[in-house]
């Protein structure tokens, strides 16, 4: 259940920072650098969740929080990319924000519980 309520607060801080990023910069391509913006704030967010609270991995050094966090953002990029395109999906079929944001909720949620078996074997690991 904590692990729902940590990725619930990513979603949150994601879609925040990305309402932000859209309503400070109205361009063309505000839909790409808002979901960039939000994925990198959620990112940092859920890292630090896990790993203090979920996985309990404590690091050793700098280096190892460094690597480990690599290879966290590694087995991001599978699961952002379903985000990222089951957002922009629903953006591009229903053109409002509102569903943009549905379509972005479905694709963390889809991507939380992938990450999360992913995570349990190849990143919060003894190296």
């Amino acid at each position: 259940m904590l692990y729902v309520a940590f990725a619930i607060v990513a979603t949150i801080v994601n879609l925040f920072t990305q309402e932000i990023t859209s309503t400070l910069f109205q361009y063309e391509y505000e839909i790409i650098v808002s979901m960039f913006t939000g994925t990198l704030a959620g990112l940092a967010v859920k890292y630090l969740l896990d790993k203090k609270f979920i996985f309990k991995f404590e690091t050793k050094s700098q280096k190892q929080d460094v690597t480990t966090f690599f290879f966290y953002s590694l087995m991001g990029v599978i699961t952002t990319i379903l985000f990222w395109i089951t957002e922009y999906t629903f953006d591009l079929w229903f053109d409002t924000k509102t569903m943009r944001y549905v379509g972005a909720v479905i694709g963390l949620s889809i991507g939380y519980i992938t990450k999360y078996y992913l995570d349990k074997k190849y990143v919060f690991i003894e190296r």
